[in-house]
């Protein structure tokens, strides 16, 4: 089996993807969605090698726990909140 750009194989699994997103609402993951799922295993799990095959694309989704779900969830609000105070002082600085 060829290697593939993550990106490549996403029409390939989106029934995975989605699968894993009811698993993890079933665990009360209420904020797992295919999106949000799909942007944790970019961002977190294939960031520094999106080149796979099937197959490790596959695997890497089932084995996707909540914990590592929830530590990427965590670290994308805290960025949110340091973005919105950093507007919020510089709109402040402009009046």
């Amino acid at each position: 089996m060829e290697e593939k750009h993550v990106e490549d194989w996403k029409p390939v699994i989106q029934k995975v993807i989605d699968s894993k997103a009811r698993e993890l609402q079933l665990f009360g993951y209420d904020e797992a969605t295919p999106q949000s799922i799909w942007e944790c295993l970019l961002n977190k799990v294939w960031r520094k090698n999106r080149q796979k095959m099937l197959h490790q694309i596959v695997e890497d989704i089932l084995h996707l726990n909540g914990h590592t779900f929830m530590s990427y969830m965590t670290t994308q609000a805290h960025q949110t909140d340091d973005l919105m105070a950093s507007i919020a002082a510089v709109m402040e600085d402009i009046d």
